[in-house]
């Protein structure tokens, strides 16, 4: 690779940092081709991709991001995920990939900025989705006026209730 191709790559990958709101930094060493593949489909159907790129360019590349704290975590065979959209599907393909592949480490990640450990990146595949979440706190808020509502016309109801016995105790006396 000369000088030209290796600047191209750096600021690509420089660009992906940018824009990324979650990055995770794995080793892949000793998986198949295909078993690669699969991860890459399965990322790139959440808004996410994954990289495989020398050490000393993805050191260049996150250098002045968000990222930049994992630049630690670049050595041996590093292969990187990158999100840039809600990071829980991400983050559930990647448990779910590496809890089926032995042979793919996960060393670390970024979150908007602050690195967090295998065992945060686990709680958060764990999470549910950004839909998911939304469906939950609308359902709550329309809880609260239904709720009110019903409340409201209780009175009303009740004291119909109780308009409608009195009548019809009145019938019956004059029966």
């Amino acid at each position: 690779m000369n000088r030209d191709e290796k600047t191209a790559i750096v600021a690509e990958l420089n660009d992906s940092f940018n824009r990324a709101k979650f990055a995770v930094v794995a080793d892949y060493c000793g998986l198949k081709v295909s078993e690669l593949q699969q991860i890459r489909i399965d990322l790139r159907n959440c808004d996410s991709e994954i990289r495989i790129a020398k050490n000393t360019l993805l050191k260049k590349a996150v250098q002045n991001t968000d990222s930049v704290s994992l630049s630690d975590d670049f050595s041996g065979t590093t292969a990187v995920v990158i999100a840039y959209g809600d990071p829980v599907v991400p983050a559930k393909v990647i448990a779910k990939f590496a809890d089926e592949h032995d042979k793919f480490k996960i060393r670390s990640a970024s979150f908007e900025g602050g690195k967090i450990g295998v065992a945060e990146l686990v709680a958060l595949s764990k999470l549910p989705t950004k839909d998911v979440l939304l469906g939950q706190l609308l359902s709550v808020m329309n809880a609260v006026p239904t709720g009110l509502v019903r409340v409201l016309s209780g009175v009303p109801r009740t004291f119909l209730y109780g308009l409608q016995a009195i009548k019809d105790q009145k019938e019956q006396v004059a029966n």
